[in-house]
């Protein structure tokens, strides 16, 4: 993976390898899901998205 790179127009991107521990196997209900403000990039969707605070 790139750790920093500058493209020619300047923009920096910096990135960091998470080794944190994650607990598997949490289960999420169809609910919990559905009330997820994700939004979907229209390139590769599945990978880039946003997720949106509720409001409420």
């Amino acid at each position: 993976m790139i750790a920093a790179t500058t493209t020619r127009k300047g923009l920096k991107v910096q990135a960091q390898l998470d080794t944190n521990l994650y607990p598997k196997g949490i289960k999420v209900s169809d609910e919990e899901f559905a009330a997820i403000r994700l939004d979907r990039d229209s390139f590769h969707g599945e990978w880039n998205y946003t997720i949106t605070p509720n409001t409420a």
